[in-house]
This record gives C-alpha cells, structure tokens and sequence, in this order.
C-alpha cells in the first residue's frame, strides 16, 4: 500500500503524461506535492521505483515511466469511463498504460568536457559534467559537449559561449568541423583539410590563419554535430 504522497505522486505524473507526454520535473513535482525540498521528491521516486510502479529511463534529464498504477487510481480509471461490469479493472488500466502518452525521450543528458577554443589551441579539455540536449540535435552514435571560447569559427555560426555538440569520431572527410587534438595536448574546433601528407585546420574567420600541421601532430576526436545557444 503506497502513501499518500507516493500516491498523490504517481497520480500526477500519470496524469502529467497523459496531458504532455513529457514527465514532470523534480521541481515541478516538488511544488505539486507542496514539498520544500527535491529531497522528498528523490525519496517518493525512489520508494515507487522499488516497488515497480515506475521506472527511470536511462541517460534522459527528465523521463519517468509508469509501469503500473495503485488500485484506487486504477478503479477511478474504471469508473470515470462508465465501464460495465464486464470489462476488468486490470484490462481497462493496461489499455489505458499502453496507450498513453509515454515519458517524451527528447531530452538527453551528454558529458560536458569543459571549453574548447575556437582560435589559437588551448590545452586539451578536462573535467567533466553534463548538458541536456533535445535529442534532435543528435543523430546515432555518442556524443560529448563542449563550450566553445573564442570567435575564429564566427562564419561557420560558432560564437564564443555555444555549446558544440560533437559526436565520438576518430575520422572525418575534408570540410567537416571536428575536434582536432593537436600534437596530444592542444584542442580547438575547426574545418578538416588535406594538402598532402599535411594537415590544415581552418578558421571560419578571416582574422586568423590556417593552421598547418604533420598528418600525425592532428588526431580526430570527433565532429560538430549540432550546437546550442544561450541568450542572457
């Protein structure tokens, strides 16, 4: 038997579900229920999750999935749809289940590596944290953000302060922007060029300088995959 505040919180993410198809926030769960900290919200997740009545998709910032329901929810279910008496409570919940808008997958969560520079190299990233990003910015694959300072790649539309969504590559054809690392220990962002046995790491800014390089100083560790932008 659940409380009443595992109830109350499985009913409103039920419901949240069904009306948006995207789960609630920690915070929005948190006002809901009129808690005062996302401390008990953990808690009730946490004590639902044991139990089986919901679960955590793996790597998204916000999506809860019900798996089932408690029987006073399920039984308000019944009634609210004037059921006959044929049709079972459980029947009528699973449909309701399946057919309900489940937890939207449109947010991930990617490693956020630190800053990048897009002009003269900087030392290679480190440290790490993470970012949510709507999934449609990713295509397959794996992927890693990183913030982007300096402004050599303004007319490829990077400023200084994007994010860089890059997917995990350690191959790129000519006029890709990857992440180059440069002689192991430098990183920067930049188009991918070929003369030769040599490598040319181009600027979308015509203040700076291609930046030629021996084929083996440049190793490829991924490519720009999408890019987001905060407005202050």
């Amino acid at each position: 038997m659940l409380t009443k505040k595992q109830h109350e919180l499985i009913s409103f993410i039920q419901q949240r579900l069904e009306d948006t198809g995207i789960s609630p926030s920690f915070e929005e769960m948190k006002d809901a229920l009129d808690l005062k900290s996302k401390s008990g919200v953990h808690r009730l997740v946490s004590a639902l999750e044991e139990r089986g009545f919901i679960r955590r998709l793996p790597n998204r910032a916000r999506a809860l999935e019900v798996l089932k329901l408690p029987e006073a929810i399920m039984k308000s279910s019944a009634n609210a749809g004037n059921v006959s008496g044929s049709a079972s409570i459980s029947n009528i919940t699973d449909a309701k289940l399946a057919s309900a808008p489940q937890a939207d997958n449109d947010i991930m969560e990617i490693p956020l590596h630190g800053r990048i520079a897009a002009g003269v190299p900087i030392e290679a990233i480190e440290g790490q944290s993470a970012l949510s990003v709507p999934s449609a910015l990713l295509g397959s694959g794996e992927h890693y953000a990183l913030e982007v300072s300096g402004d050599s790649m303004v007319d490829a539309g990077i400023l200084d302060g994007d994010f860089a969504l890059i997917k995990r590559a350690n191959t790129a054809r000519d006029g890709e922007i990857i992440v180059a690392l440069v002689r192991g220990e430098e990183a920067t962002l930049k188009y991918l060029r070929r003369e030769n046995q040599m490598v040319r790491l181009d600027p979308a800014n015509p203040a700076y300088e291609p930046q030629l390089y021996e084929a083996g100083e440049v190793e490829v560790q991924g490519k720009l995959a999408g890019l987001l932008r905060r407005y202050h």
